[in-house]
């Protein structure tokens, strides 16, 4: 089954149910990826969904219940512990509330931080943030985990242990596209997509 399919600008690629893909482009793929822009004028399937066609709230809901979103810079609420910035992800994505905390606990414990589920996001190293936010990705078991320059900024030890938890996550069947021009996280995924900058009615797959 094809998970997210892309038609015309900027370009032409389809990732499927289970794959692990590295996808260099232009500017501004993430926004419309993850469906924060509409992709006019190309077209942006998601599952068989034509993304454009849906209006800002529903490519929203959409967003939160079927993409695990991993940034560049993961954004934690404070003030909320490890676990509760996993709840309130839930509680975007409309998830029903029985059964919230053991989703939290279970995709801490995937990412080891089971032990840290306490803890302020300002009492974790760069690494253990970078894996909560990889927590709160998974936490309501998206059909696509979308990762931006996932092991940015990290020393090569947390950028191992990150690349190492996506690998394993793959290894299950999830189904993961790497936006990235490092190579060492390139060379993790089952193939590499290249976008040309600009506009293009094809793609190289390497």
């Amino acid at each position: 089954m094809t998970v997210i399919e892309l038609r015309g600008a900027p370009g032409e690629f389809t990732v499927s149910d289970g794959e692990c893909v590295a996808l260099a482009g232009p500017p501004g793929l993430l926004p419309l990826l993850a469906l924060f822009e509409a992709a006019a004028p190309g077209r942006l399937l998601l599952e068989g969904t034509d993304t454009g066609r849906l209006t800002e709230p529903e490519r929203a809901l959409l967003r939160g219940r079927r993409i695990g979103l991993l940034l560049r810079r993961p954004v934690l609420l404070p003030h909320r512990t490890a676990e509760e910035n996993l709840l309130l992800a839930q509680v975007y994505a409309r998830t029903p509330r029985a059964g919230r905390r053991a989703a939290a606990r279970a995709a801490l414990e995937a990412v080891g931080l089971g032990h840290r589920a306490a803890a302020l996001p300002g009492a974790l190293s760069d690494g253990e943030r970078q894996c909560l936010a990889l927590a709160r990705a998974l936490v309501n078991r998206p059909a696509l985990l979308l990762c931006e320059e996932p092991t940015a900024g990290l020393d090569p030890a947390a950028a191992g242990t990150v690349l190492d938890h996506l690998d394993r996550l793959h290894g299950e069947g999830r189904t993961v596209l790497l936006l990235t021009r490092d190579r060492a996280a390139a060379d993790r995924a089952g193939r590499t997509v290249r976008l040309p900058d600009g506009e293009t009615a094809g793609a190289v797959v390497v």
